[in-house]
């Protein structure tokens, strides 16, 4: 038997032959009976319970803000009441303008202070006379009141012929100021009453009104401040308690003048803007390295507080948004709603989006060079593309075209690019890095021509540029396609693009995203006139985007929220309206959606005489050239001879790049479709072409071109 087992007979049980019917208790080692809950600790526990519940919390902060409401109420008519008998608000202001440099204000206050202590001194004097003067009036009112009554008696006397009537007027004046007195001898004492407890609600009032209490005693809704209006007080306590010394003891030092410090307080699209000139001793970059503490004392997030540095000194320009307004979404693309909307590529402006203060956000592309970069999905090819969807409304623009990333966003140029190769691979970006070659040479041509030429613009787009800068394939003369050394075939390409396209009409857009000195060399995003960026990680990178000035001028791509705040980029250009004193701009752009790029792409096709597009750059084969004239041909019934030569150089420049207008004829000509005029200028007809094609022999020969 366990030894936690004790057996237990009963003592009436009969004694039997077999073993008894035995009972087991079995006892727990170091087990004690359940013991009651000291009071204590109930009590404790109580008290405990009632105290952090959420009741008793709102019971405390009741009473502590309505409390403090009156107690700061009496403070600030205390303060009101002193300020209007003394002239201590012109000292504060004299203060404020001495503590801000400005000595013309702070004599303008003291001349002001001068005249309010004489006029002070004035009304002092007067009352030393006020007694006598007062008392020699109520002598001569009363005594003129006297003499009117009894003289309105004496008329009524003789209209009644009743002589009692003499002292009427004078008994009835009498009864009256009895009457008066009886009333407040009756209203007099509840008045005492009530009077105190009158005066504790006005103060109560004004107290509440300044929400003159502890932030956490505050309710709720004033207590998260979510659309506070934004005011003076409230931006000189934001900056007050942003933890800058200098910048504290300065407004502390001015008093409540520290307003002095702020400029008109502007409405600005969906938001405010003001200046703030700083206290001498305070930096600008000690304002903007503390943007998320600024933001979050003026109750709002750290992506609806902006801070520039406009042109004057010791100035900072704060945007504050309204609470949530830049969750909201801008209207759509004038692209998109006005169907009769063209472009010209040197005088007009792309319609991109709005700026923080809700002005349409243009941007001139007139011989700039474009780089935009950001995060992987963040909006940078749709913002790209809506560049190019509103140039490839000039019917006179030609695009050459790489998308390294070959998703088919760029699909719908498919008739519009002379050129456009999709896809991520190796041999991608060699077709692109050669596309880009093609570019240098028909720049170099341009340059040769004779002076005053005038050549249509050439723009080589090229989204996702990274994956080209990062290629490690070699070609045959073993130089590399990607790379940022001198040997580097893109990185070259683009470098001598940038260095002369823009003055012959060739230009270079870029898209890439998450910017490395790697991925993005200096010399080429420092190339572009035109830098954006959206969202991005480090405040390094934003450097590499857009440059050091524009940086330390406030742009903060690196601030903007990845994925909240799609489409939204960070300018740097001359191209764009910014703000006098400020070195970017942050726009919202309009979204324009694959299905509405297609419309908008279709509208551009309708515009142009139809485009052969290349998808592959062949090179280093035998060519038929007649097959080649019908391809670049397309649908049109007729192609000028410079235009069809210029398609068949893109088509293949090994082939067709020497090839002049009387290698053409003689081609056309052996094969029976030679070219001829149409309104005085010679064409290539699409139906003779296709006619010798039929006609042909069997075999194919033709020379090569």
């Amino acid at each position: 038997m366990s030894e936690n087992v004790v057996p237990f007979h009963k003592p009436t049980d009969p004694p039997a032959a077999e073993p008894a019917t035995v009972t087991t208790l079995t006892v727990v080692p170091d087990a004690s009976p359940a013991r009651p809950v000291p009071l204590w600790v109930r009590s404790g526990r109580a008290v405990k319970s009632a105290v952090t519940h959420e009741r008793t919390k709102t019971a405390v902060r009741a009473t502590v803000r309505h409390g403090l409401y009156t107690f700061n109420g009496g403070r600030i008519v205390a303060r009101r009441a002193w300020d209007g008998r003394t002239g201590s608000r012109y000292e504060r202001m004299i203060r404020a303008a001495e503590a801000a440099g400005n000595l013309e204000a702070a004599e303008e206050w003291e001349e002001r202070l001068q005249r309010f202590r004489a006029a002070r001194h004035h009304r002092r004097m007067d009352l030393l006379h006020s007694p006598v003067d007062a008392a020699k009036g109520v002598a001569v009112g009363a005594g003129m009141s006297v003499g009117l009554l009894i003289a309105l008696g004496i008329v009524m006397a003789i209209s009644t012929e009743d002589i009692g009537h003499v002292i009427t007027p004078l008994s009835a004046t009498i009864d009256f100021i009895a009457l008066l007195i009886r009333i407040v001898q009756i209203v007099w004492g509840p008045a005492l009453t009530i009077g105190p407890f009158l005066a504790l609600l006005a103060l109560w009032s004004v107290g509440r009104k300044q929400h003159a209490a502890p932030a956490w005693a505050l309710p709720a809704n004033v207590r998260t401040g979510e659309g506070e209006p934004i005011t003076p007080s409230i931006v000189v306590k934001a900056l007050r308690d942003l933890g800058v010394p200098a910048l504290a003891r300065a407004i502390k030092e001015m008093g409540d003048a520290g307003a002095s410090m702020l400029g008109p307080i502007r409405i600005a699209g969906c938001g405010v803007e003001v200046d703030v000139t700083l206290p001498s001793g305070v930096s600008t970059n000690e304002v903007q390295n503390r943007r998320r503490k600024l933001a979050e004392n003026l109750t709002r997030h750290e992506h609806e507080v902006f801070i520039t540095i406009p042109q004057a000194a010791r100035t900072v320009r704060l945007w504050i948004a309204d609470s949530g307004a830049l969750d909201e979404p801008i209207g759509p693309s004038p692209l998109v709603t006005d169907e009769t909307l063209t472009a010209n590529y040197k005088t007009g402006r792309a319609p991109w989006g709005q700026d923080l203060r809700g002005d349409a956000a243009e941007l001139s592309l007139y011989q700039r060079h474009l780089l935009i970069t950001g995060l992987s999905n963040q909006g940078k090819t749709a913002a790209l593309r809506a560049l190019a969807l509103w140039l490839a409304l000039d019917r006179s623009v030609e695009f050459w075209m790489g998308d390294l990333k070959g998703a088919g966003d760029w699909a719908m140029f498919d008739g519009i690019a002379t050129r456009l190769i999709q896809g991520p691979t190796d041999d991608h970006v060699i077709q692109v890095t050669e596309m880009l070659e093609d570019a240098v040479e028909e720049m170099n041509r341009r340059l040769q021509a004779p002076p005053g030429t005038d050549f249509p613009l050439l723009v080589v787009i090229v989204d996702e540029a990274q994956v080209a800068f990062m290629c490690p394939v070699k070609g045959e003369d073993k130089r590399p396609y990607g790379g940022s050394s001198a040997t580097s075939r893109y990185f070259m390409g683009a470098r001598k693009i940038h260095n002369q396209g823009r003055a012959v009409n060739v230009l270079l857009w870029q898209g890439t995203q998450d910017p490395t000195d790697q991925n993005l060399p200096k010399l080429v995003r420092e190339g572009a006139h035109t830098r954006a960026s959206l969202a991005l990680g480090t405040e390094s990178q934003a450097r590499m985007a857009l440059g050091d000035k524009a940086v330390d001028g406030g742009a903060a791509p690196n601030l903007l929220r990845p994925g909240l705040d799609k489409g939204t980029l960070v300018v740097a250009s001359d191209g764009i309206e910014i703000p006098k004193g400020q070195s970017s701009i942050t726009v919202r752009t309009h979204y324009i959606s694959t299905d509405d790029a297609h419309a908008i792409a279709d509208r551009a096709k309708a515009l142009r005489d139809g485009v052969t597009t290349l998808h592959v750059i062949e090179r280093g084969e035998e060519r038929d050239p007649l097959t080649d004239i019908a391809a670049v041909l397309g649908d049109a019934a007729r192609v000028l001879t410079a235009d069809v030569l210029k398609r068949l150089s893109a088509l293949s420049e090994d082939a067709y790049g020497t090839w002049t207008p009387g290698d053409l004829k003689r081609v056309l000509e052996d094969a029976g479709a030679e070219p001829y005029k149409s309104d005085g200028r010679m064409v290539v007809g699409r139906d003779r072409v296709a006619r010798a094609l039929a006609n042909r022999n069997t075999d194919g020969s033709a020379s090569t071109g």
